[in-house]
């Protein structure tokens, strides 16, 4: 698998040089700048003193997130969704995306009567953005988390996160699976996957499209495989950021 060599110079299960800078932003409660390759998202988490009122007395917490991407993150400028007076069903979709993916590994009773809304903005998109996306907002979400038990909302020996997560996008081109698509190779891609992953290997979302031919359970494990190996190198730089 690793003989084919990719655009970029990658072999076919190598992901794109990835960096996850911790505390980027001075405000948030937590924040990491994620990098995979060209792509770019800010990440941040904020961190309230209770919840929504249908939640309010059942001694449970909650962890919801929004998605952006910036006016001139791609090749020509998009217009603010703000601006348009109405968000699109693909950031309202992605937005669902992350914010199921963290509530995944989190306790929400250990969390207490506490909200944690996570903002993912992209900054420059090159392929894989909610994937980057879930990988660095698992970063902030647990600064915030600490930044809460600092200011005792959250109890000293509660266990408020209980996994970490990540994700990456796979693809079959040319009949290849490949690991972590940069936009050039997702464009011309007959398979698209999006697989999210607990630190411990549980699938939590598999998102998966034939864009061409239907693919076959061979190549369906061979990308769940893949993807799976991709998430684990992905959890050991998450770990070593928090560390």
């Amino acid at each position: 698998m690793t003989e084919i060599v990719r655009a970029d110079g990658r072999a076919t299960d190598q992901l794109r040089p990835v960096t996850i800078e911790r505390g980027w932003s001075a405000h948030a409660e937590g924040s990491a700048l994620v990098s995979f390759g060209g792509t770019r998202v800010l990440c941040t988490a904020s961190f309230t003193n209770g919840v929504p009122r249908w939640l309010t007395g059942k001694g449970k917490g909650w962890v919801t997130a929004e998605y952006a991407m910036l006016p001139r993150a791609t090749n020509s400028r998009n217009d603010r969704e703000s601006v348009k007076g109405r968000v699109g069903g693909r950031t309202h979709e992605i937005s669902r995306l992350i914010g199921r993916a963290l509530r995944a590994v989190v306790d929400t009773k250990a969390l207490g009567e506490n909200t944690l809304v996570i903002d993912c903005d992209v900054l420059q998109a090159d392929g894989g953005t909610r994937t980057a996306a879930i990988t660095g907002a698992y970063v902030a979400l647990a600064d915030a988390i600490e930044w809460g038990r600092e200011k005792k909302f959250i109890g000293q020996r509660s266990q408020p996160l209980i996994d970490s997560v990540s994700a990456v996008s796979v693809g079959i081109i040319d009949g290849t699976p490949m690991l972590d698509l940069a936009y050039v190779e997702d464009v011309r891609a007959e398979t698209d996957m999006n697989i999210v992953v607990t630190g411990r290997g549980l699938f939590v979302e598999v998102q998966g499209t034939a864009e061409g031919a239907p693919f076959d359970k061979r190549e369906l494990d061979a990308l769940l495989e893949l993807g799976v190996a991709g998430c684990a190198n992905l959890r050991d730089i998450q770990t070593a950021v928090l560390a």
